[in-house]
């Protein structure tokens, strides 16, 4: 995954938070294994090495996931987008040697084939087909958050009823802490990621960060985020970090990066609309925006 997995499980045996943790532990690797573009035998790396050639045939969870993927699309106009590795970085470092953005024309070349509805999928036969030569899926958008949600799964059938993961930063958690209280989550200040501008209270629920404030340059007194928007291939920028706090950790994933390159108004109008799920965006000028059913999360 790239990044660091912490487990948690309260239960008054303690051999069995063990086994659980060490299933949910297995699980994440598993996953990996499916979904790793560094992989050269992973189910993804085949789909991409035959893009614009052949139809591959791949597990029904992945089928599923794509499918999943590409409804996250639809809702969010293609902001969200599977086929994002497809797009050609050889525009973008971001770092000190980079001091302009590249030409208009160029930007929206280096993401022609960014487009998740050239992503075909036969569920009946189970396989998955990228119309055209080039064309790669990739799952660093909502990775992270799907292990996450199969972890707890995994552990929650074990018979722990109370539980944290924590994928880099992306929590899920059900049940309680083990004095009683409800899961008390930071959301990090930007620039700041040790100390916190605010905390929300969860017991069964996930929250996923996305953020600029790790890989980004500044041009012309810009700060332009690592994040690239799909339909331009220009970088994004107005909003320094998005917090996405739902019932589902993969849909929390999924929907961190879409309202960055929403922006502020258009992500958060349609956050609005979705049933169970919130979001807190602090814009390049630290101002902080909120969706309108926060306040059941707030102490």
């Amino acid at each position: 995954m790239g990044n660091g997995f912490e487990f948690t499980a309260i239960h008054s045996s303690q051999t069995l938070c063990q086994d659980a943790v060490e299933a949910a532990i297995g699980e994440v690797i598993r996953i990996e294994q499916l979904l790793s573009t560094y992989k050269q035998d992973s189910e993804v790396n085949l789909i991409n090495q035959n893009a614009g050639i052949a139809q591959v045939k791949v597990s029904g969870e992945l089928i599923n996931l794509i499918t999943r993927c590409k409804q996250i699309s639809i809702l969010t106009q293609g902001a969200f987008d599977v086929t994002y590795g497809s797009i050609d970085k050889q525009l973008w470092n971001f770092d000190t040697s980079m001091s302009q953005l590249p030409n208009i024309d160029d930007a929206k070349a280096s993401v022609a084939l960014v487009n998740y509805q050239n992503v075909i999928i036969d569920s009946n036969n189970s396989t998955v087909f990228l119309k055209h030569p080039g064309m790669r899926i990739g799952f660093g958008g909502i990775g992270k958050g799907y292990a996450a949600e199969r972890a707890k799964g995994i552990m929650i059938s074990m018979g722990i009823a109370n539980g944290c993961v924590n994928a880099a930063g992306d929590l899920t958690v059900w049940g309680r802490q083990q004095n009683g209280e409800k899961w008390q989550v930071g959301i990090s200040i930007p620039e700041k990621k040790e100390h916190y501008f605010s905390k929300i209270k969860i017991e069964n629920g996930s929250i996923a960060t996305s953020g600029n404030y790790e890989k980004f340059v500044i041009i012309k007194g810009i700060k332009y985020s690592h994040t690239i928007n799909p339909k331009t291939g220009i970088p994004i920028t107005g909003i320094k970090s998005t917090s996405i706090i739902c019932p589902n950790a993969e849909l929390a994933d999924a929907l961190t990066t879409p309202v960055m390159v929403m922006g502020v108004e258009a992500g958060l109008y349609m956050i609005n609309q979705l049933q169970d799920i919130s979001c807190i965006i602090v814009d390049d000028n630290n101002i902080i925006h909120t969706s309108k059913n926060l306040t059941s999360f707030l102490p």
